[in-house]
């Protein structure tokens, strides 16, 4: 049966929340889970708000430097160019050099890093929408595959962008960071009913270093996903069906793997309608579908075909099923032929720590079961392609097992550990930035 904890001073307590995994604890009070907290000192959640709030922006300052690392390799190689034409190999002026353009500026540079890879699709469609005709044969050099790519961020930007001054860029740059604000304050949130605010504290600092977090920085839309499912398991949380179902259509109209908020819907509607009879919370997973129902069939008709998204798919993006092959055959060589491949060393990584991940909830930590439904259909999700597979930005969008991976650290004799955690994931950060933004690697 599922663990109930009840507070006395409270006459009533979600079912939601009181829905954890049954699964073997160790036989040492010492190694079991905090209970959820049953305080509300502010004073404390005002400590851990705080130290919250400087590592995220202590996280933004590490990407930062990884882009100037970048931007700077990448101003010496134009500077070079441009030096090698105007004197030539004699020291000769090259008359007709000087009419060449200059190199970019730095701060040019460092944006050109932050709407890299997908974040150049993602502004192609702020810029000129989706494309009303798709080729035959398409690939990824075709303009018209940004057509992969769901509507909600590109859209959300626009709105920014026709609010704030800047340019689109500076729009999606500076939207993702305040949605990434306001995700490591629902992870605080989520995390404080659930297991207190030291435990909160942690999971929100874990969140803000941790390396799959450069997504809050990139024009990635990650950044809303992220904020849209952590919001709809804390209003699923609340009991507040309506909105839940309402955030989860946003969701699903974000990214692909935003599908995984209709699991966590339908697991807290069950678990509420076994408890109380009503028919009202199965509002929310009948919403939650609508925003990729409604892109597929909203596209189809812009585009005039039908399935013409999964086409995209297949065709530019040779996205195909493996079952986590592709995960275990390139992690697989990361250790038959070490550094040999950028790409494998991070799938490898990423998918290890996935394990351990899923390992420290299945044997040591509970979660309420609609994060932990959705935390498996973002893992089934990452797993399952043939081509892009076990990324630090996937496993990043399962972010309730983080906040179990806070509780394991919380324990007293694994404290010492937290200043070196720390150190390594700012290093990661930085380095995980730069290498992507020298197109180093796959993100």
């Amino acid at each position: 049966m599922p663990l109930l904890v009840l507070r006395a001073s409270v006459p009533r307590v979600s079912v939601v929340m009181c829905a954890f995994v049954h699964l073997p604890m160790p036989d040492t009070a010492s190694n079991s889970p905090p209970p959820i907290a049953n305080q509300d000192d502010s004073s404390l959640w005002r400590s851990a708000l705080k130290h919250a709030s400087l590592a995220y922006l202590f996280s933004r300052l590490a990407i930062m430097v990884g882009a100037a690392i970048v931007a700077a390799e990448l101003r010496a190689d134009e500077n070079k160019i441009k030096e090698h034409l105007v004197w030539g190999f004699l020291g000769k002026v090259d008359p007709h050099a000087r009419s060449g353009s200059l190199p970019k500026s730095a701060g040019s540079m460092i944006l050109d890093v932050l709407t890299s890879w997908d974040g150049i699709w993602y502004m192609r469609i702020v810029r000129y929408g989706y494309p009303t005709f798709v080729p035959q044969h398409i690939t990824y050099d075709d303009t018209q595959a940004r057509l992969a790519f769901f509507p909600a961020y590109p859209n959300l930007v626009r709105i920014v962008n026709a609010v704030l001054p800047g340019g689109d860029t500076l729009a999606a740059l500076f939207l993702n960071f305040a949605l990434g604000a306001g995700f490591i304050l629902l992870i605080g949130l989520l995390a404080r009913s659930w297991f207190g605010v030291s435990v909160a504290k942690r999971a929100m600092i874990l969140c803000a270093l941790f390396p799959g977090s450069f997504v809050l920085s990139f024009a990635y839309s990650e950044a809303l996903l992220l904020f849209l499912a952590a919001a709809c398991l804390y209003l699923l949380q609340k009991e507040k069906w309506l909105w839940a179902g309402v955030v989860a259509m946003l969701a699903t109209a974000t990214r692909p793997n935003g599908i995984a908020v209709i699991a966590a819907c339908a697991v807290a509607a069950f678990l509420a309608w076994r408890h109380t009879k009503s028919l009202r919370p199965f509002i929310a997973p009948l919403l939650s579908p609508i925003g990729f129902i409604g892109y597929q069939l909203w596209i189809n008709n812009h585009a005039d075909e039908s399935g013409v998204w999964f086409r995209v798919q297949g065709e530019a993006w040779k996205e195909g099923a493996s079952f986590g092959l592709t995960a275990i055959r390139r992690t697989l060589e990361a250790f038959t032929q070490p550094l040999t491949s950028p790409t494998d060393l991070i799938t490898a990584a990423s998918f290890v720590l996935t394990l351990f991940l899923l390992w420290l909830v299945w044997k040591k930590h509970r979660i309420p079961l609609p994060a932990l439904a959705y935390s498996a259909v973002v893992i089934a999700l990452m797993l399952l392609p043939a081509t892009v597979t076990a990324r630090p930005r996937f496993i990043f969008t399962a972010f309730p097992l983080f906040i179990a991976a806070a509780v394991w650290l919380d324990h007293p004799k694994r404290k010492e550990w937290w200043p070196y955690l720390v150190g390594l994931f700012m290093c990661g950060l930085t380095a995980l930035t730069a290498l992507y933004g020298a197109y180093g690697a796959i993100p």
